[in-house]
C-alpha cells in the first residue's frame, strides 16, 4: 500500500492527512506537540463528509492513520514525505536534513512552505538534497487540488517527475514552477491583492465585506474558470489580448495600485478584525469552514466539467 509520511500536523499537515486517507493511502504522522493526535483525528472527522461527497477512493479509511513518536519511524516505510513545520527557515532546514538522512532512497520530500526557495531548504541535506523540493498546497488541502512543485539547485528533472507522479496519485494538480522564486506563483498573486485590499481598508475606501463582495461577485467568478490572462484576453473583443493591451495597457502606468503593504497600525488592525467579525456574524470558524467546504465541493464539480478538458489542456496541469 502507498504511504504518506506527514511531519507537522497543523492546518496544512492535517489537510494532507485527510486527502491521503481519502485516496486510500496509509498515513504515518509525527508531531511532538501535546494533543496533536487528537486534534488531527478531529480534523479528519470534520473533513470526511466533504471528502465523501467529493468521492472516496477504494480503501479510503480514517483508520489508516497512525501516529508515531519519532521522525525516523514516521518515514521508515514512506513513499512520499510532506514537511509542514512552522515557517522558520532554520527549523525547516534542520527537519529536512533529518528527513533526508532518515528517509529511504528515492523517496521525494516535499515542503509545504509558502515562501522559502528550495535551494535554501536543501542547504543542510547531505544525503540526497535534490529530492527535497517545495510542494506548496492551498487550504483546505483535502479539497483544493493545486500543488506548486519547485526544485532547487540540486534538483534534477527526474526528481520533479517522480514527485509529480506521486502527487497526481493523491488527486492533486501539480504545477511545476519553471524557476525558484520567493513565494512561488499563487502566493505572490494573492499577496498583491491582499496588500491592495489592506490599503483600501486603511484609506477608508471600502470595508472588508465590500472588498470580499467585489471579489466574490466580480473577478472571482471569472477566475474560477479562466484565470487572469484568459479573462483579459476576452476583454479585448474579437482581437483578443493584443487589442486589450493596446486599449488598456497605458493605464498600467497610472498610480492606481500601491505595491507596498500599508503599516499595520492598531487602527488598521482594528478595522480589519472588526470587519471580519461583522462578516462572520457570530458563526464559529468550524461553521464557516463547513460552509466553505460545501461550496468548494459543488464548485469543484463544475470546474472539472468545464476545465481543463474543455480548454484542451489535459495533461498540461
Amino acid at each position: 500500500m502507498t504511504c504518506l509520511a506527514v511531519i507537522g500536523t497543523g492546518v496544512i499537515g492535517n489537510g494532507w492527512i485527510a486527502r491521503a486517507l481519502a485516496q486510500g493511502w496509509d498515513v504515518v504522522a509525527f508531531d511532538p506537540a501535546a494533543g496533536a493526535e487528537g486534534r488531527t483525528r478531529d480534523a479528519v472527522a470534520r473533513a470526511w463528509p466533504s471528502l465523501t461527497r467529493l468521492g472516496l477512493a477504494e480503501g479510503a479509511d480514517p483508520g489508516r492513520l497512525a501516529f508515531v513518536d519519532n521522525l525516523e519511524a514516521a518515514v521508515a516505510n514512506a513513499d512520499l514525505i510532506q514537511e509542514n513545520v512552522p515557517e522558520r527557515l532554520e527549523l525547516k532546514r534542520e527537519i529536512l536534513a533529518a528527513l533526508d538522512a532518515a528517509a529511504p532512497a528515492g523517496v521525494p520530500i516535499g515542503s509545504s512552505t509558502s515562501g522559502f526557495k528550495p535551494s535554501d531548504l536543501q542547504q543542510d541535506c547531505a544525503n540526497a538534497p535534490g529530492r527535497v523540493i517545495v510542494a506548496h498546497p492551498f487550504n483546505p488541502v483535502y479539497l483544493l487540488p493545486l500543488v506548486e512543485l519547485v526544485g532547487g539547485e540540486a534538483t534534477g528533472a527526474d526528481h520533479l517527475a517522480q514527485a509529480e507522479a506521486r502527487y497526481r496519485e493523491l488527486a492533486m494538480r501539480p504545477l511545476v514552477v519553471r524557476r525558484e522564486i520567493e513565494g512561488h506563483i499563487a502566493d505572490r498573486l494573492m499577496e498583491a491583492l491582499w496588500r491592495e485590499a489592506l490599503h483600501l481598508v486603511n484609506d477608508g475606501v471600502a470595508t472588508t465585506e465590500e472588498i470580499d463582495a467585489a471579489v466574490v461577485y466580480g473577478c472571482g467568478l471569472r477566475w474560477s474558470l479562466m484565470g487572469t490572462f484568459l479573462t483579459f484576453h476576452l476583454a479585448g473583443g474579437e482581437q483578443g489580448m493584443r487589442h486589450m493591451l493596446e486599449q488598456f495597457g497605458p493605464a498600467l502606468k497610472l498610480p492606481w495600485t500601491k505595491l507596498e503593504a500599508p503599516e499595520l497600525t492598531d487602527t488598521l488592525i482594528d478595522r480589519v478584525v472588526e470587519g471580519c467579525e461583522h462578516q462572520a456574524a457570530g458563526r464559529s470558524v468550524d461553521a464557516l469552514e463547513s460552509r466553505r467546504d460545501e461550496f468548494l465541493v459543488r464548485l469543484l464539480a463544475l470546474v472539472e466539467e468545464y476545465w481543463p478538458e474543455a480548454e484542451g489542456l489535459e495533461g498540461r496541469l
